[in-house]
């Protein structure tokens, strides 16, 4: 599992790295960030992960990602067509919020369950 988080971690840092020309590429960066940071715990200090604030921070992260999806959801017809998201911003942004709710749930069936406290 290890290897699909540096996998992901790397794809979230690209993501990172193409919003610097976008007009809200600060906001974009700052989403993407939050996938990344926990795929970097999950990757180097993956103990933390099965603590119960970790666990809380993690489900709030992915309340809001969920939130993001809904509220980013594509309105364009035919959003998963290439030729459509290529060149509709609005459909690229859901498809992003999606990506991170993925990213952020793999993480979380991921995780170290600490059996004792039923989690």
């Amino acid at each position: 599992m290890r290897s699909v988080y540096v996998l992901l971690l790397l794809v979230m840092l690209a993501f990172m790295a193409v919003q610097v020309n976008d007009p809200d590429g600060l906001g974009w960066m700052l989403i993407y960030a939050v996938p990344a940071a926990w795929l970097a715990i999950a990757v180097f200090r993956r103990s933390l992960l099965g603590t119960r604030f970790a666990h809380w921070c993690l489900l709030t992260c992915i309340f809001l990602s969920v939130s993001g999806v809904i509220y980013f959801w594509p309105r364009a017809e035919g959003w998963w067509r290439q030729e459509v998201w290529w060149e509709v911003e609005t459909a690229r942004e859901g498809m992003g919020m999606m990506i991170v709710t993925v990213v952020l749930f793999t993480v979380w069936f991921g995780r170290p369950r600490n059996k004792s406290s039923g989690q």
